[in-house]
């Protein structure tokens, strides 16, 4: 019934959809028409219809069965395999989900929805899509990547969500959480304030939260400027920080800006402080070039290992440039923090040296 329910509002009844998306609307307005339109046309008894309007809220505004792993705060990742695969990460470790969907045309009937709700164009064109949904949680922002049969082995899409908490961790909550001491938070405000720092590590390392955590002590005297893909960064207490993000295109005639267009832009914003909230491709050449002009900058970037995260930044940064790899890294040394995560603890913190004429590589001491 919710499925059939569903589908009379994104067909013949699109317009209250519409409205109560527009706020012409009120959410309660819109309720009390869908109540009415239960009583009228779905003969469940009055509790099968109650039940039915609660499943019917939850699913418009909502995330349908998905809600409950989105709502619980120990749940920081969401992978639906297919319809009834659905598989979470809970405190670091993954394991299945409690839910599922009830069959392979409900879960397509969802990613239309949740396509249309955050306005994503899901056709052939388009079968790879990454969005984001800051608005309909209180405590978390949904950072989506969705993948469709079109490019997928096999015949169901797969759906991907990252869950950000909008009040993120500050330093003091880190140490709490033993990512870092007392000693090491101190000396890594330290180096933030003074040199440019890379932090670096794989997947849900806690790279991102460190930075998150780590910009927030920045003096409010300094105007700070924040690109990334995703709005994972975002600030509780700093009164000039600004924030960018990249805007995929969507076919052929609509306008897109990647992290490279918004770098660019930035570096003529009068800012003191500039970060990229993860390095993916060729705005690793205006990150290098600002840092090595003496601007101070910050970054994260996927690595397995710090001693390869100067490299990597490197091959990013030779996608657009005309400088040989030796004058890239030497470059390099404008970081002169380098930062190691693993497992949600700050591992490593190096300090660069300098460029190694012999060696030709850059030196670093290990400080932690």
């Amino acid at each position: 019934m919710l499925q059939e329910l569903v589908s009379d509002y994104t067909t013949q009844k699109q317009q209250s959809l519409m409205q109560m998306r527009k706020g012409q609307l009120s959410r309660e307005a819109f309720l009390a028409e869908a109540a009415g339109y239960i009583s009228a046309y779905y003969p469940a008894g009055q509790e099968g219809q109650k039940k039915l309007l609660e499943e019917f809220e939850q699913y418009i505004f909502g995330y349908s069965r998905l809600s409950a792993l989105i709502d619980d705060k120990t749940v920081t990742d969401i992978r639906v395999v297919s319809y009834d695969n659905i598989r979470i990460k809970r405190k670091g470790k993954r394991m299945a989900a409690d839910t599922a969907f009830g069959s392979p045309k409900e879960y397509r009937q969802f990613i239309d929805y949740i396509a249309a709700r955050n306005q994503v164009n899901i056709s052939n064109l388009n079968a790879i899509q990454r969005f984001t949904d800051n608005e309909s949680h209180p405590d978390f922002i949904l950072r989506f990547t969705l993948s469709m049969p079109f490019v997928n082995t096999f015949s169901e899409p797969y759906l991907c969500i990252r869950k950000i908490p909008r009040k993120f961790p500050q330093i003091k909550e880190l140490i709490g959480q033993e990512m870092l001491s007392r000693e090491t938070a101190e000396l890594l405000i330290r180096r933030f304030r003074q040199g440019s720092t890379l932090i670096c590590g794989g997947n849900s390392s806690g790279k991102t939260t460190l930075l998150n955590a780590l910009k927030e002590t920045l003096p409010d005297d300094m105007a700070v400027l924040v690109a990334q893909q995703a709005d994972e960064l975002t600030t509780l207490f700093h009164p000039d920080m600004m924030f960018l993000h990249s805007l995929p295109g969507a076919g052929e005639q609509q306008v897109s800006y990647d992290l490279e267009h918004i770098s660019i832009a930035g570096l003529t914003m009068d800012v003191d402080f500039f970060i990229i909230g993860e390095v993916k491709g060729a705005e690793a050449l205006y990150l290098l070039n600002a840092a090595y002009t003496g601007q101070l900058c910050a970054a994260t970037i996927h690595a397995p290992s710090a001693d390869r995260a100067p490299n990597k930044l490197v091959d990013y940064a030779m996608y657009e440039s005309r400088y040989s790899r030796d004058e890239l890294m030497k470059m390099m040394d404008c970081f002169q923090t380098l930062v190691f995560m693993e497992g949600y603890r700050v591992k490593e913190i190096y300090d660069c040296k300098g460029w190694d004429p012999e060696r030709k590589d850059l030196r670093y001491e290990k400080i932690f």
